[in-house]
């Protein structure tokens, strides 16, 4: 078996309207919601540092410039604030300027996930690269995209995180039919993808098996995006490359372990909110008290 490349880049996909959570989303970009201290998009940004990975691509369309300036260099502002006295505060505009090597590319048309990877490819090259959806914030104590790059060391090719989901909310996700692997030392933790389906009936679910927002992907998805025909609403499906390379070559699933935050609407923005409020050293223990107190 031929030794995996190793994973430099990191694809992340920003180009959406944000819909969901208008009106907050008229005049800014969705990915810079605070989310407790952060901007969204800092989380994921972090979670691909912390696994290795210092050249980010950001997908990104018009009007999301402040993604671009918010990883941008800004010593007027650092300056300003050292002045004052706020040296800590001074800090951290360093330190988000120092993060990563953002680099970005834009999806001109909203023409789906597929389309908006696709969009990446010149700047990633004929190498293998991770892809995290910002939405989707996953708190563990190994960043998930770090557990994905150790599973795609041992076995190559396509990688995805997974997750089961039961009843009618599977009908959200691209769904998978699995198997295990042949590796006996794996099977706890992954599981091998034959085939993908993008959003099926709950009925018709080949498994409980749910591909979930972070990727480790092989160059040759590139190929089969720009071959993927569009499906319903003229999107271009990243589930339907998967499946075709599942079947040629090889797609295995992660079943990282953490816990997984979908903050991709509003019930699930504050469900993540409270979470990671509740483990911040400063704030969390006076949200704490507070929740105690509430009459519910």
């Amino acid at each position: 078996m031929t030794a995996p490349r190793t994973v430099r880049k990191a694809v992340i996909p920003v180009a959406g309207l944000g819909t969901r959570f208008l009106p907050a989303t008229k005049a800014q970009p969705k990915e810079m919601l605070m989310l407790v201290d952060k901007p969204l998009i800092q989380y994921a940004v972090e979670e691909a540092v912390a696994s290795g990975l210092e050249n980010i691509i950001l997908v990104t369309s018009p009007g999301k410039e402040a993604l671009e300036d918010h990883f941008n260099d800004n010593p007027e502002l650092a300056r300003a604030l050292e002045d004052r006295g706020k040296e800590e505060e001074a800090m951290l505009v360093r330190q988000v300027a120092d993060l990563a090597r953002v680099t970005s590319v834009r999806q001109r048309n909203p023409l789906g996930l597929g389309h908006a990877i696709g969009c990446a490819r010149e700047l990633v090259g004929e190498e293998p690269f991770a892809v995290l959806l910002p939405d989707e914030v996953i708190d563990a104590e190994v960043p998930c995209t770090r557990q994905l790059l150790e599973v795609q060391a041992h076995f190559g090719g396509c990688v995805v995180a997974t997750q089961e989901v039961r009843g009618p909310e599977i009908e959200a996700y691209g769904v998978m039919r699995v198997e295990p692997v042949d590796d006996p030392s794996w099977r706890a933790r992954v599981l091998r993808a034959r085939d993908l389906v993008e959003k099926p009936k709950a009925a018709a679910a080949p498994s409980p098996f749910v591909v979930v927002g972070r990727y480790v992907l092989d160059p040759e998805i590139f190929a089969l995006l720009a071959a993927t025909q569009p499906a319903r609403g003229g999107e271009i499906q990243l589930t339907d490359a998967l499946a075709r390379f599942a079947r040629e070559k090889a797609v295995h699933a992660a079943r990282f372990q953490g816990v997984r935050l979908d903050a991709g609407n509003k019930p699930g923005f504050l469900r993540a909110t409270v979470h990671l409020a509740l483990k911040h050293p400063e704030l969390g223990p006076a949200l704490r008290e507070y929740l105690k107190s509430l009459k519910l």
